[in-house]
Order: C-alpha cells, then structure tokens, then sequence
C-alpha cells in the first residue's frame, strides 16, 4: 500500500529537513487530537527544520484512538497538516512524531513505563476540560469521576490522566530519575494550576510525601495555544489526497495563523520554540483571558446563533453583516473591557479574528465549535459577564450568548430541526429540557451550578437580563434577536 512515506510527493509539499533516525522520545503527550496535530506537534517540527536535535514525539491514546495510531504506525509516523487560506494551500509533512502507544494497541503497562524512561523531558496534554477530571466548582479533582475512583483504589493501573501522571513520577522518584514537565496544551484558563490541582490531589491521596517531592521537582507551566483547527472530514481528507496524490488518514486542515504563548518553566530543558515564533513569557493569564473571551466567547458566540439560524460553517455567519458586526462588537464593547492585558492593540487583534473567521478556505462547522458548552460557557462568557455585574456596563451580546446556548440545547433550531446535542452533561440537560418550557426554561437551566455556579442565579440583573435574550430568541429567531441586540 502507498504511504506518503513510501511515495515521492509533488515539490510544492514540505517535507522535513532533519535525520528523523536522530529523534528520541523526549516529550510524551497525551491526545494525538487534530489540534495537536496542526499546533504543538508542528511547531515542534519547525524547531527541528531549524536546528535538528533529537526532540521526538511519542503519542499516548488511552481508550480511544487505535484506528488513528495504527494508521500513523504504517506509514512511519508521518502525516501531513494542510494550511488553508483564500490564496491557496500549503501541505506539510510533520516528521517530529515518531512513536505511538495505545491501551488496545500495546498495553497499559507499556504507556506507563514509557513516561519512565530517563530521556523524557516534557509530559504534554491536549485531553480537553473532561480529561483532567476536575470538579469545575471547587478547581480540585472530582473524586466521584469513576476513573479518579479506580486509580485512587488501583494505582499501579490508572485510567486516568491525573493518574498515570502521577504513577509515573512515582516510580521515577523511587528509580531515582529526574522528574518531567507537566505542560497542559488546552484551551481552558490557568491551564498550568489546573493540571497542577489534579495531579498534587491525587498523589496527596496516595502519598503525602510523593505529592511533596512532585510539587518540589516538577513544573507545570500555564499555556495559551491558538489555530483555528476545523474537525477533519471526508470532504478536507479528499482535498489532501488531491494535493498529494496519496490518501493520508491522519491528515489535518488548519489556518495559517497559528500563537504559542508558553511561561518559561521547564525542569528538564525544552526545544527552542521560542525561534519559531512561539512566546515565552513570565504570565499567561492576560493572554489566556484575552483568547478565551475575543476570540473562543465570539466563537461560542456565532457558533450557537450561527447554528440557530441555519448557518453551517462560520464563514457562513461572516457573509451576514448583522452577525459580522455583532462579532467584532462583542469583542471590543463587551470582552475587551474585561481584559487585564497591556501592550496589546486588542483593535488590530480583534480586527485579524473577523478576518480569520471569514476564511473561506476553512470549513469550521458551527455544529464542532458548539459542542461541549457546559464546560466552555464558564471561561468565555460568564467570566466576563462577572466583571460587568461589578463594574455596572452593559453586556447585552453576552447575555444573547447564554441565552442562545439555552436555546440550542433545548434541542431544536429556529426551523424546527432537531439538534444533535453533544456535551458531557447531556443527560442532565435533557431532563432539565423535557421538564420545562418556553416560560421557565431559563431558571431550570440555570440550577446547572456546574455552569452558572451559585452567585449568577441569585443575580437578579443576570436573570433578567438572560431572560430578556431568551424572549428575545423564541419570539424572534437568531437572526432578528442579534439586531436586538445590537441596538440595545
């Protein structure tokens, strides 16, 4: 079988310019997904076009993920990321991966005894807020998620992500190796502390000392990671194949623009990412909250109007002037306002997200970006809408935001088709949905502390002002309701 290992490819592809036989397994990560694919791994990739060196991938899937991995094992751990824009693509063979294990594939024992290894450096995760089994209104690992109760009862044989992280630094610390960095590639606020939380709970409920010698010895530096990454499809798989006269299932399409703002905290040494144009900084935090309320509030924003309205794409919302204008307003009337961060023209950066938006080369379905929202509405919606509430300024689009996300996980969009709702409290949500109505769907849905917490629904300024967009959205439609708005 042709590979695009095992083939020539057209000149216009890039290929990797270093002795990949050179590449040692110096940084583990967890979660092969498309956007570490097209981000971390790619970068890393530039650094050793740049400069060569030995800093190799592996890829760690758990429970999910074999067919991915088997397909990357035949073809040499290769796969291609295709930067799309209105001017043209750019295909990219990424070579920095060059090992991969899997629970199915291999053995538990074998992805555990990998981080062991002396050569590994950096533990890396892209896992998504579900995967670091945090209680999201304490900050601390949930001790009720059955996989945080089967490590805590098993801990030579975790299934968790908290759990293998800490057995491994367990058995490191007892072969008197060096500990790795801990370095948490997801898009969520003070994604450092939140990986933090979850490994010193649990290596403080198997050993105190362990959890003291982890918190001395290892890092876990904060992140804010950028690219717009739309899900592959059998349609971006075709186009991939087009240009590369081979089928490559591990394929990804991207934008070109891509950030990386990394807090310089590395124990064990780090490939100079900073040479290929990623940020090393002293706090994160400014940039994390300037990305998750322009850019992913906005996104959430259009995603779930967008869908309402029988947009399909984001791009498609871009093509209508009432939700372009409404994008741009939210960014800077009602998210930048909110921000703590300096030396940064949040117009011109507002300015590049509509025209990232509107690339008509990225098929980004509002459908993906929607998905998930009881775990993505907190940071870039709520957060904001907090400091309003104190600050007595306007938030009417934030409230259209939230109202919209009610709407569409009530199941049905403004032509009466129903809504395939994918979100880790599903069940919850559609028993709240089935036992209410148009009238209190509202304040049955904000009993949901998970999300709203307990101050926001004792608000009565937020009620209101919720209910009001709610109103707004079922009398109206998306379309109309964001007019509304913007004229309030």
């Amino acid at each position: 079988m042709k590979t695009i290992a095992s083939c020539t490819l057209p000149a216009s592809v890039q290929l990797p310019q270093y002795d990949r036989q050179q590449l040692r397994s110096r940084i583990v990560h967890f979660g092969f997904g498309a956007f570490h694919r097209a981000h971390q791994a790619l970068l890393t990739n530039r650094v050793l076009n740049q400069h060569g060196g030995d800093w190799g991938i592996c890829e760690i899937s758990l429970f999910s993920g074999d067919v991915l991995m088997s397909q990357l094992r035949q073809q040499d751990h290769l796969f291609t990321v295709m930067e799309k824009s209105a001017a043209g693509n750019q295909p990219i063979i990424i070579g920095a991966v060059h090992e991969c294990l899997n629970a199915k594939l291999d053995s538990l024992a074998a992805i555990i005894e990998k981080f062991c290894e002396p050569q590994v450096a950096i533990v890396s995760l892209t896992i998504t807020e579900k995967g670091y089994c945090i209680d999201p209104a304490t900050g601390h690992l949930d001790l009720t998620q059955p996989r945080i109760v089967h490590d805590l009862q098993s801990p030579d044989e975790p299934h968790s992500a908290p759990g293998i992280l800490v057995e491994a630094l367990s058995r490191r610390r007892e072969r008197g190796l060096p500990a790795f960095t801990v370095l948490s590639c997801d898009n969520i606020p003070d994604n450092g502390h939140v990986v933090k939380n979850a490994v010193l709970d649990m290596a403080t409920r198997r050993d105190p000392q362990l959890a003291s010698w982890i918190a001395e010895h290892v890092s876990f530096p904060g992140t804010m990671v950028d690219r717009i990454v739309p899900a592959a499809t059998d349609a971006s798989l075709a186009e991939i194949t087009a240009e590369l006269g081979v089928e490559d299932p591990c394929a990804i399409s991207c934008e070109p623009f891509i950030q990386w703002v990394i807090e310089d905290n590395f124990v064990a040494g780090r490939p100079d990412w900073g040479s290929v144009g990623a940020q090393m900084v002293d706090d994160v935090l400014p940039w994390e909250e300037m990305k998750l309320r322009m850019l992913n509030g906005s996104h959430s924003f259009l995603a779930y109007l967008g869908y309402l309205a029988g947009y399909a794409h984001i791009s498609d919302c871009m093509q209508d002037a009432s939700y372009r204008r409404a994008a741009r307003h939210l960014m800077m009337a009602e998210q930048a306002p909110t921000l703590r961060i300096s030396g940064v023209d949040l117009g011109a950066y507002a300015d590049s997200l509509i025209e990232r938006f509107s690339n008509p080369a990225l098929q980004h379905r509002t459908w993906q970006i929607a998905m998930d929202g009881s775990q993505k509405l907190p940071q870039r919606l709520l957060d904001g809408i907090r400091i309003h509430l104190r600050q007595g300024s306007a938030w009417p689009l934030l409230a259209l935001g939230v109202a919209a996300w009610m709407r569409y996980v009530s199941g049905v969009d403004d032509a009466g088709n129903a809504i395939d709702i994918r979100d880790p409290l599903a069940e919850k949500i559609r028993s709240i949905v089935g036992n209410s109505n148009d009238e209190n769907r509202v304040a049955a849905l904000l009993t949901l502390n998970e999300i709203f917490g307990n101050d926001l629904p004792a608000n009565p300024q937020f009620v209101q002002a919720v209910e009001a967009a709610w109103q707004s959205l079922v009398r109206e439609g998306a379309r109309q309701a964001v007019l509304t708005a913007l004229n309030r």
